[in-house]
């Protein structure tokens, strides 16, 4: 009786919170899980994602984990030491475009890296994509996705294979509008801490904006929200940060994207 009582008020508690709240009573095992069933599928299909070898590619990766690594000690990763962070580049020129999974498992494709011109730029990206994983986007969109009763599902543990087999539709998952415009404001926090300037993936869309004719970019907006209103909003972070400016590394990135070629 005890039992079913504290099992209804558990329930009320979290209709109060809606559906987006529930994810703060959900354990970041969650993300762990979900992030590793990805990675699984993603090194199980090379013809789709063809990771680059780290051994092959050392100053890519040395010089991308550089990038990563002053992201995390910018101090305000919400779950720096929750998640694994680890990072692979996708051997693709026609995407321009990176992805963070559950779990902070890092993907950038070498066309982003490729396409971009500075180095603030691509750590913008990526403080975008780390700040999905970090504010657990995926997970709040599930939760919404599959309701209430898949939650307390997930937190009571009664349907741990079904939160399995839904980790396939996580990569390429479009995020709403506000979880973008979230996700821009949280990489200028994340890179006003760093070395970087931190409006770089303001600069990311300037150049899309620049170039909407283009094949690429083109196929890109498609499945992105429509990058003018977030300029402005990333700039008003910036403002409001104090407007520190920090550095581009033009010359670090251009031997970036000369090592992959």
């Amino acid at each position: 009786m005890r039992i079913a009582f504290l099992y209804t008020i558990f329930i009320i508690l979290l209709s109060s919170c809606g559906n987006e709240g529930v994810v703060y009573f959900i354990s970041t095992d969650i993300d762990k899980m979900l992030g590793e069933q990805v990675k699984e599928q993603i090194n199980n299909n090379p013809e789709q994602f063809n990771i680059l070898d780290e051994d092959d590619n050392p100053k890519a990766y040395n010089r991308l984990n550089h990038i990563k690594n002053e992201i995390l000690e910018s101090g305000k990763v919400i779950h720096r030491n929750d998640f694994s962070w680890e990072l692979k580049i996708i051997n693709d020129t026609s995407m321009l475009n990176a992805f963070c999974v559950p779990g902070g498992y890092i993907y950038v494709y070498s066309g982003l890296i490729k396409y971009l011109d500075s180095e603030d730029q691509l750590a913008g990206v990526m403080g975008h994509e780390i700040a999905h994983a970090d504010l657990r986007h995926s997970t709040r969109q599930l939760i919404q996705s599959y309701g209430l009763s898949m939650a307390i599902k997930f937190i009571f543990g009664y349907d741990g294979g079904g939160l399995l087999g839904i980790a396939t539709n996580l990569v390429g998952l479009k995020f709403s509008r506000s979880h973008e415009i979230e996700a821009d404001k949280q990489s200028v926090i994340y890179l006003y801490n760093t070395e970087y300037d931190a409006r770089g993936v303001k600069g990311y869309f300037e150049k899309l904006n620049q170039q909407k004719n283009n094949t690429q970019v083109i196929e890109f907006l498609s499945t992105h929200p429509e990058p003018e209103n977030r300029i402005q909003k990333i700039d008003d972070e910036f403002k409001l940060l104090g407007a520190k400016e920090g550095k581009k590394f033009n010359k670090e990135y251009d031997e970036l994207k000369k090592s992959l070629n």
